[in-house]
């Protein structure tokens, strides 16, 4: 049955439920039904939120740090009392199970509460009997949030965070795709925070532009495709904006000789497939040692015909569909291309007639290295491997992409892995495991995968900038 959802979502403005100057239907990637209406926010509308949010800068910004943390805490605490209806709303408009769905709404609370032990560091530069210097991090002012459909409320919570700790106010806009269940979050938070500290506006393409180009915002945190980074980045250009931008990735894993085959296997296929390979870092190419290229790929695919593919909502789905059709398009048009140039599919291909944006889990055999289905980001449960002799050879081939957001590599010899991973090029690597991130760590990007960074101290501090006071203490002036 087509999960429909009734209930008004509206904007949220200065502490207030606002109703969109028009709506837009968000459908159910699962089956193409209508979930519900989402306020669309006029040019007018994202005035009136950009204003409230720089009404509420100085008296939010004024606030102890201490009395932001336990503001944060109270966002995280709301969050998890509503998780169970709020990842039902999730899994209807992402596709995502509601185990993973539950596992990232109780995931951006936690984020939260860690972001929340962060601490703004003080420089003392000069205590003489001349003059005391002392630089601290402040403020920027008002934020512009844009979170992308893949995890609407997990990555929005890697801005959200940092940037209100920091003590910015904060325009939130979701993904045209996935704006219910952010919309009710900011809901749930109008009694949590004051008002204007946090506004939630929805819309379609013309929203995220016009939040780019705004002269009220002073920065723009953006998670989403390299392609629309750029002109996230030529937007805020304008008016000098401070931009943090998390974009794309062709992650690349290179598969040593001595591994455990069937507990790597394991780890690499989710690391490969969950969320339907929507993940901007999950391993997107895989680069196997020829001793153990045929037993792992066997066992890849052995895993493959296990996995339950089908609605999130159902019990003992284990992966959902594509998020919306362009994505679902460009996913086909992969796929299609390979197949064209006569490569070798070891399972999947291309879906049969149906509803919802279902593509089979597929695995392709050594395809070329220049071939498009290595070289792009397919974003989606794609997956070719590739057989490689000598490992000076993969790491060239894994770094050669403009890309550079994570990349792993998997050895019983920690050491060994190790040094191969410290040759890669990427902001993030992991050996023998893949996607951990915490929030006291940095997550950056190299080369085309972003600007900027998230998480972490480094993260804390791409939502503020420095001011140095001087104080001269002898009071003749010369």
């Amino acid at each position: 049955m087509p999960v429909r959802f009734d209930a008004d979502f509206t904007l949220t403005i200065n502490g207030n439920g606002v109703a969109g100057a028009s709506s837009f239907d968000v459908l159910n990637p699962a089956d193409e039904t209508v979930v519900a209406q989402a306020p669309d926010c006029s040019s007018e509308q994202l005035d009136d939120a950009v204003a409230a949010a720089r009404d509420a800068v100085p008296a939010w910004s004024a606030r102890p740090i201490g009395e932001r943390r336990r503001f944060l805490l109270e966002m995280a605490a709301a969050i998890d009392a509503h998780a169970e209806p709020l990842r039902r709303l999730l899994t209807a408009e992402q596709g995502k199970t509601l185990d993973d769905a539950a596992t990232e709404i109780l995931g951006a609370g936690y984020w939260l509460r860690e972001t929340a032990k962060l601490e703004l560091p003080e420089v003392v530069n000069e205590d003489s009997e001349v003059r005391r210097s002392i630089t601290r991090h402040v403020a920027l002012g008002v934020v512009g949030a844009i979170a992308p459909w893949n995890f609407p409320l997990g990555l929005a919570a890697f801005k959200l965070g940092p940037a209100l700790l920091a003590g910015n106010t904060v325009v939130l806009k979701p993904s045209p795709f996935t704006p219910l269940m952010t919309l009710k979050v900011g809901e749930l938070l109008r009694g949590v925070l004051p008002d204007g500290v946090l506004n939630v506006v929805s819309g379609g393409d013309d929203l995220g532009p016009w939040m780019t180009a705004h002269p009220g915002i002073d920065k723009i945190g953006f998670t989403g495709s390299t392609q629309t980074g750029r002109k996230v980045m030529a937007s805020a250009a304008a008016s000098l904006k401070r931009v943090t931008l998390e974009l794309g990735g062709n992650d690349p894993a290179i598969v040593l000789p001595d591994i455990d085959v069937p507990s790597v296997a394991e780890k690499l296929f989710w690391g490969a497939f969950g969320n339907s390979g929507q993940v901007c870092l999950a391993a997107k190419r895989v680069y196997i040692h020829a001793d153990v290229y045929e037993p792992l790929k066997r066992a890849l695919v052995d895993i493959v015909r296990t996995v339950q593919v089908g609605d999130g909502a159902e019990h003992g789905v284990q992966l959902g569909p594509i998020q919306n059709r362009s994505q679902y398009e460009r996913v086909l048009d992969l796929i299609r291309d390979a197949k064209d140039a006569g490569f070798e599919f070891l399972i999947g291909g291309l879906p049969e007639e149906q509803k919802g944006y279902f593509v089979p889990l597929t695995i392709l055999d050594n395809p070329p290295e220049d071939s498009r289905i290595v070289q792009e980001e397919q974003f989606g449960p794609v997956l070719p491997l590739l057989r490689y002799d000598d490992i000076d050879d993969a790491i060239a081939r894994a770094n050669a992409s403009e890309y550079g957001l994570g990349a792993s590599v998997w050895s019983g010899d920690p050491d060994r892995a190790l040094a191969v991973g410290q040759r890669l090029l990427a902001g993030t690597v992991w050996i023998n495991e893949i996607q951990h991130l915490t929030p006291s760590v940095t997550f950056a990007g190299h080369k085309q995968s972003g600007v900027g960074t998230e998480n972490g101290l480094e993260g804390l501090l791409e939502y503020t900038v420095p001011r140095t006071i001087t104080v001269r203490r002898n009071q003749e002036v010369s």
